[in-house]
């Protein structure tokens, strides 16, 4: 199938995963990013904007619900990933929505604000901090932290359906985080907290712990991604100094 190169996010954000792509994410889609906890999903979406950026000139927002600011900085440090330099540039927002959901004010240059966490205000912020820095990146970690009123399946879907729908129109290629539990081997899967997520989103990768020896493993399954001929294989990935790696197959 003839695709064109600029359709494609062709980057090497996670190196080993663009091969598994034909090159990259769809430009202007949603990618819904699952895993259980610790599996690596804010490193997953932070590595995906900070190497974006550095390597690709492409600028992106991070907007944290699960943890703050301050901390995500120190903690991305340890991959040599200096957040602050880029913020002071206007290269990189990253968003503060946990106070929010405490209720607490922010202290942050950009942050969504205590009584703001419905999805049009949201959807707002993010779009006007994006447009402020020129953005082509978007992280949203995460779904489930989100803090939105969702009454069952019905407003689940309709909420992501509408993220897609603004987020696309405005240019931004996004990667949503959900958690979900682990996964065991012969079990039934889950994809996303709602249940219906995964529909509408244009791709799904599905991030777990295998158990295998002393050790577990983590894995990466590339479970839909529209527009691309992905791999269907199950395959292992790192956290290593320089953030996640995946390993080749033999």
């Amino acid at each position: 199938m003839y695709r064109l190169f600029f359709y494609l996010v062709c980057c090497q954000s996670i190196p080993g995963l663009d091969e598994l792509l034909e090159g990259g994410f769809p430009r202007k889609r949603l990618v819904l990013v699952s895993g259980a906890t610790g599996t690596g999903k804010s490193i997953f979406g932070m590595q995906y904007v900070y190497k974006g950026l550095v390597e690709h000139e492409e600028p992106g927002v991070f907007v944290s619900f699960d943890e703050m600011p301050e901390k995500l900085r120190e903690d991305m440090l340890r991959f040599g990933w200096n957040l602050k330099d880029l913020e002071k540039n206007d290269l990189l927002a990253v968003v503060d929505a946990t106070s929010a959901r405490a209720g607490a004010p922010s202290e942050e240059e950009h942050a969504i604000m205590p009584g703001q966490l419905d999805l049009d205000r949201v959807l707002l912020e993010i779009i006007s901090t994006a447009r402020r820095i020129d953005a082509k990146r978007l992280v949203i970690d995460s779904l489930a932290s989100m803090g939105l009123r969702l009454d069952g399946d019905t407003e689940a879907r309709r909420a992501v359906l509408k993220m897609s729908y603004v987020l696309a129109r405005s240019g931004l290629t996004t990667i949503l985080t959900t958690e979900v539990p682990e996964q065991a081997p012969g079990t039934g899967m889950h994809f996303s907290k709602y249940g219906v997520e995964e529909y509408i989103a244009d791709g799904v990768l599905l991030l777990n712990f295998v158990g295998m020896g002393p050790q577990p493993i983590r894995t990466m399954q590339i479970r839909k991604m529209r527009g691309t001929n992905h791999s269907l294989e199950i395959h292992q990935f790192e956290i290593t100094e320089k953030g996640i790696l995946l390993e080749k197959r033999a």
